[in-house]
This record gives C-alpha cells, sequence and structure tokens, in this order.
C-alpha cells in the first residue's frame, strides 16, 4: 500500500507559517484548503455540529454523504476509506493551517480560531442571505392597504387624517432603511476584519 501525502506544498507551508505570527492566513493558505471537497464536508460538518467531534462520526457522515447514503447503510470499506484520507491527510493539513484543533491520539476534531476565515467562502445554509427586499416589500403592502383604507373611508382608519397616515408610512420606511443601514455597516465591518487577516 503506498503512502499518503501528508505534507503541505512548500509554498502553502511558508506562508502558513509566516501567517501564524499574525493570526492570519494567505490567500494560498485558504484556496489550497477548500480546493478539497472533503476538507470543505470537514467544515461544513464541524459548522452543523458547533462542537467538538470525534474522528469516528466525521468519517462516517462524510463517507455517507459521498456514498448518498445513511451511515447505517456504510459498508465498513466506505468508512474506512474515508477515514485513512482524514486521519493521515487532511485533517493534519487544517490543523498545521489552524482551522482546525485536531487532537490526533484521542480523534477528537474542532473548528478553530481561523476557520471563521474559510467560512467566508463557503456556501452553507447557516450563512443567512440578506433578505431585505421582503421587508421592504412587506411594508410596501401594508402601507398602500392602510392608504386605500383611509382613501376608502374604511373604520377606523377613516378617523385619520391623510398627512398622518403618509407620514407614519414615510417614518415606517426611515426607519426600516435605518435598520438596513446599520446591519450593513456591523456585516461590512466583520467580513473586513476577516479580509484584514488574509494577506
Amino acid at each position: 500500500m503506498s503512502s499518503i501525502d501528508t505534507s503541505i506544498p512548500d509554498e502553502i507551508a511558508s506562508s502558513v507559517s509566516d501567517s501564524e505570527d499574525e493570526e492570519g492566513l494567505s490567500k494560498d493558505v485558504i484556496f489550497e484548503l477548500l480546493k478539497n471537497r472533503r476538507r470543505r464536508e470537514v467544515l461544513t460538518y464541524l459548522l452543523e455540529a458547533d462542537e467538538t467531534v470525534t474522528l469516528g462520526e466525521l468519517a462516517e457522515q462524510i463517507a455517507a454523504w459521498e456514498n448518498d447514503t445513511d451511515v447505517n447503510a456504510l459498508s465498513s470499506d466506505q468508512r474506512k476509506r474515508v477515514y485513512v484520507a482524514l486521519y493521515q491527510t487532511h485533517l493534519p493539513k487544517m490543523d498545521d493551517a489552524g482551522i482546525v484543533e485536531y487532537d490526533q491520539d484521542r480523534g477528537l476534531i474542532s473548528l478553530s480560531d481561523n476557520a471563521d476565515l474559510l467560512m467566508m467562502y463557503l456556501d452553507t445554509d447557516t450563512h443567512k442571505q440578506d433578505r431585505w427586499d421582503r421587508w421592504y416589500a412587506a411594508l410596501s403592502v401594508v402601507g398602500a392597504t392602510v392608504t386605500g383604507g383611509a382613501v376608502a373611508g374604511v373604520p377606523p382608519l377613516s378617523t385619520l387624517p391623510a398627512t398622518g397616515v403618509a407620514a407614519g408610512i414615510v417614518v415606517a420606511f426611515l426607519l426600516l432603511s435605518l435598520a438596513h443601514v446599520v446591519t450593513n455597516r456591523r456585516r461590512e465591518a466583520t467580513v473586513d476584519g476577516k479580509l484584514s487577516r488574509i494577506e
């Protein structure tokens, strides 16, 4: 049986050692780690688990994903193939880069501090999409309904002055816009903080 190369390429290894002092990673390291599907699946599983996991359960789940089956339906060869690759190659590389904390003796794996730098590049369900369009659409529908009811004389909306209704709708849009701006600034600051750690 041929041995598996567990070393990081020289240019990547030097980038990792240089960036460890600054608690960041180079783009070369990030893309080297993300180019492999199994390493992306490790990140996805650890992100969903949000806790320390064992190598056995990690290998089983990745084998199940790769074979499009349930964990209970896996053969021992399917489990072993993924287990060996994770044990010998993928997890040591990820540990060297500071993406995961991998205790090889005990078979325990958890996300490390630099993991968030890779998460930005993954398309995961936990990274929620910006859906402000729904809030603006909902507010538009409510505003149109209230305005229509006031103009048509529907009680109790008929007792409200038209300028009061218009002012209320404008204020509601203003508050929603301010919330949108604040949220976007926070997100930009978070992303900028992460990007500043990438060389």
